[in-house]
């Protein structure tokens, strides 16, 4: 199986990238990077995409421009029209499965006494967010990534393509996660809630290219074992078999 990677030069994309080996991928980035073995792809040009990832079997999409979260603009609409230039490659070059970057953030107004706050959570959150709970986004980041799980699902039904949406929690390393505990409590709380592991993500991709599925799509909440999680695991476990191995309580009072 061979894995086309986009937004390999991000955050997510690093560590997503590490769990596969490198003869079966292909990292695509929007410009060179001296560290990383890729190839430059500006996922708006939907031609340049059906190119790029022509003879892959699956597709990680991840790539995502810089945007302000507090007003809509042009990045905004890139990013959604770069997810749909995702879908329409992988349908025109024959890949069998597109994985696509969701986020928490698309339900970030769960669990929140403060609308305007940003990355909060109250004390004692009351509300699981199942992958069929209602999008309640906090931020037009937030709004984009609905629209990103809209296409997912139009994909999935019109074109029967297999089709995983990972909602990508707050990736972070335990020092970083750590670090969290100098910041406002309910920011604080986000983090406990949120933390995905990069050994958790690295094998939450893995699960989601390769582990077959019986119907389309999967939505998938990419965040560790955590003990202050509501975004609920026990569908992605059943449908991906994910077993997430870290917990951000242990890391934290450990």
């Amino acid at each position: 199986m061979h894995i086309a990677i986009t937004g390999a030069a991000g955050e997510v994309g690093r560590v997503v990238s590490e769990a596969f080996d490198e003869d079966d991928r292909t990292l695509f980035t929007h410009s060179e990077h001296d560290d990383l073995d890729s190839e430059p792809l500006d996922a708006t040009d939907r031609a340049a995409f059906e190119d790029a990832v022509a003879g892959s079997d699956a597709l990680v999409h991840l790539a995502w421009n810089p945007a302000d979260r507090d007003a809509w603009g042009e990045g905004d609409e890139a990013n959604v029209r770069m997810a749909d230039n995702a879908f329409e490659a992988a349908i025109a070059s024959g890949v069998d499965r597109v994985v696509i970057a969701s986020s928490a953030h698309a339900f970030g107004l769960y669990n929140r006494d403060d609308p305007t706050e940003f990355e909060a959570t109250v004390e004692r959150p009351s509300t699981t967010v199942r992958p069929d709970t209602p999008p309640r986004p906090d931020s037009y980041y937030g709004v984009a990534k609905v629209a990103v799980e809209g296409l997912s699902r139009f994909y999935a039904d019109r074109y029967d393509l297999e089709v995983v949406v990972v909602r990508v929690g707050w990736l972070m390393d335990a020092a970083e996660l750590r670090a969290t505990a100098d910041d406002a409590d309910p920011r604080h709380r986000f983090a406990r809630a949120m933390w995905l592991s990069p050994r958790d993500c690295r094998a939450l991709f893995r699960a989601a290219v390769e582990h077959p599925i019986e119907r389309s799509p999967v939505v998938a909440h990419g965040v560790s074992r955590n003990a202050d999680r509501y975004l609920s695991l026990t569908e992605t476990m059943q449908r991906l078999d994910y077993r997430p191995r870290d917990d951000a309580a242990t890391v934290l009072d450990g």
